[in-house]
């Protein structure tokens, strides 16, 4: 980092060892933090950088701000015309954190996609059950990913991981989103157009990696999960809001599908006595797929990197536009 003086503000919760690289890349600077998160968003107005997930209005209100890095890769709240009409008018940066989070969602994917094919959570469960050691019925289960049409919903840089995860195995994939840019690694279209319709039919594997957005909100539903092929399994890692949960429950109860993996739901935490923790062959993780070791780390690194290109007039990493 350059030597110019920075006021940092920060509300993000960071482990012990994160906390000290922040304190260090920091120390020639002054940093506004409480770390149980608490930090007060009217230390913003004098802040030249904001770290964590400061508050909207604070956004909107005066401040002198010229970086705003989020730590989610998600940016729902801050998804906004208004806020980024304002920031941008004031020269304001805003930026997300894909960069730590899409290599393990990719991984999260995968290892869902490959327990599927394996018969992993029926052998686990048999460990646990009735322990009757029944080879043929589970080896008759399990499969190849090798030439499975997957489908990838909502196309970013976890989607771009996932592909290059999946070539290994042979999977042919495909891709939709909202507006393709003809620059994505394999085949894509646009969601909505003919083509999406006939390529969710004709998926084994459909992988809902969609924002939460108004254009987005229950996206999945009774209509969409009847199209899909009778068999076909269905994951999410994009947010709970894209899926409406009953049609999903109806999807699994028929045996239309074959089995749901989830990361996120509606709502979270999803009480105990949610239909979906029973639901036949739906398996659930709690919002884990973004985790990994040094996470925090990797936010830290984040920041010390986007400050430098700032001061720099390089381009940042994960500008949200």
């Amino acid at each position: 980092m350059t030597a110019t003086k920075l006021v940092v503000w920060c509300n993000q919760s960071l482990g012990e060892e994160a906390s000290g690289r922040l304190r260090s890349l920091l120390a020639t600077h002054r940093l506004h933090w409480a770390p149980d998160g608490q930090t007060d968003p009217a230390l913003l107005r004098e802040a030249d950088v904001a770290f964590g997930q400061p508050p909207v209005d604070a956004l909107m209100g005066p401040h002198r701000l010229r970086l705003v890095q989020l730590t989610s890769a998600g940016y729902t709240t801050y998804d906004r015309q208004d806020l980024k009409a304002s920031l941008a008018a004031r020269g304001v940066v805003m930026t997300k954190a894909s960069w730590v989070y899409d290599e393990p969602c990719a991984d999260h994917v995968l290892a869902f996609m490959l327990a599927a094919a394996r018969a992993l959570p029926a052998a686990f469960c048999e460990q646990k059950g009735p322990r009757g050691w029944p080879t043929a019925p589970l080896r008759s289960r399990s499969f190849l990913l090798r030439d499975r049409e997957v489908l990838l919903v909502g196309f970013g840089s976890i989607g771009r991981r996932l592909v290059e995860r999946l070539a290994a195995f042979g999977a042919r994939v495909k891709a939709a989103r909202r507006q393709p840019t003809g620059h994505e690694p394999v085949p894509t279209t646009a969601i909505g157009e003919p083509t999406f319709a006939r390529w969710l039919a004709q998926a084994e594997h459909v992988v809902n990696l969609l924002p939460a957005n108004a254009s987005t909100l229950g996206f999945f539903d009774t209509g969409r999960f009847a199209a899909m092929k009778p068999g076909a399994h269905f994951y999410n890692v994009g947010r709970g809001s894209t899926v409406e949960t009953a049609a999903l429950g109806q999807a699994l109860q028929s045996g239309h599908l074959a089995a749901a993996y989830l990361d996120v739901t509606e709502p979270e935490p999803l009480p105990a006595g949610h239909a979906l923790w029973t639901a036949p062959n739906c398996f659930i993780t709690p919002h884990t797929a973004g985790g990994h070791d040094d996470e925090d780390l990797r936010l830290v690194e984040l920041l010390r990197l986007n400050i430098e290109r700032i001061q720099n007039r390089q381009t940042v990493i994960d500008q949200v536009t």
